[in-house]
């Protein structure tokens, strides 16, 4: 790593809105993939559900029981709350600051519904759902599930009015509470209006920026809200300037390069990989799930 990179911030390519696709009730965005952007390796899929608020007696979440495998999913539950459950024995009630990650691995099931409480009483509603690949040599890796609520996230002020929430990953000397099979980091920002700060990022790591809300300029150039940010891999560090109250997600994490096969809730590396992942859910060799 030369000492010009490290010093060079990283520059902005592109700005990728999140476009509006409502799943029943749910108001939904996604700007990944999206128009000019198939995937920003290994970032696969992110999307944006809200905010919204629901009204008491409402039907809750629509994604009951479903297979994965390939990747990871990582779950922000910015408002509201989701309850999970799989097939391998995980339950959980998320609320609002925490964080669900999912290695579906070589597979799993699982339910993402709103608990009892929420679909009685209702109340706002803002959840983001990131997949993440992972290299061919990791993608039958064991399912695993960690749930995490806002008290178990590490929340690390910063200067000036900006606060980092550490998921995955290293700060300092601070260990985020995932252990990630591939190295990613993860974390969600604050910034206070007038804040500005500058996050260390290795060069040729792929950061992925996401703009949930707020007016914020990175490496001074205005970017919009709801709108997922592309880098260069060139420099050594994202500078962020906040205009008005803003929160994000960013992280980063080493580009594997390798082909990339999708089908639905199945991301593999070949074809044949895709049909046998179908072959095998349908064998019920993915387990089943009683929620």
């Amino acid at each position: 790593m030369s000492a010009s990179n490290v010093e060079t911030p990283r520059r902005v390519i592109r700005q990728h809105a999140a476009h509006r696709d409502d799943i029943g009730d749910l108001t939904t965005r996604r700007p990944l993939p999206g128009p000019g952007l198939d995937q920003l390796d290994p970032f696969l899929f992110l999307n944006h559900h809200g905010p919204q608020t629901y009204p008491a007696n409402n039907q809750g979440l629509p994604f009951g029981p479903h297979p994965h495998r390939g990747f990871e999913t990582v779950t922000f539950i910015l408002e509201g709350s989701l309850a999970h459950a799989d097939s391998t024995d995980h339950q959980s009630v998320i609320h609002a600051g925490g964080v669900q990650w999912m290695t579906a691995g070589s597979g799993i099931v699982h339910a993402e519904v709103s608990p009892p409480e929420f679909k009685r009483d209702g109340g706002p509603l803002e959840i983001l759902q990131l997949w993440i690949n992972l290299p061919s040599k990791l993608k039958m890796s064991a399912p695993h599930y960690v749930g995490l609520q806002q008290g178990d996230i590490p929340r690390i002020p910063l200067a000036g009015g900006v606060e980092l929430n550490l998921i995955a990953g290293q700060w300092e000397s601070l260990q985020g509470p995932i252990d990630t099979l591939t190295g990613v980091f993860m974390s969600t920002l604050t910034l206070a209006a007038g804040s500005r700060e500058t996050l260390p990022v290795a060069p040729t790591r792929q950061v992925f920026l996401y703009v949930v809300d707020g007016d914020v300029s990175v490496g001074g150039e205005p970017v919009k809200a709801q709108h997922l940010i592309e880098f260069d891999r060139e420099g050594g560090h994202v500078e962020l300037e906040a205009s008005s109250d803003a929160r994000l997600i960013f992280g980063h994490g080493d580009v594997i390069d390798e082909p990339v096969y999708s089908h639905g809730p199945f991301v593999m590396t070949t074809r044949e990989e895709i049909i046998q992942a179908v072959e095998d859910y349908q064998a019920g060799k993915f387990g089943g799930l009683n929620a």
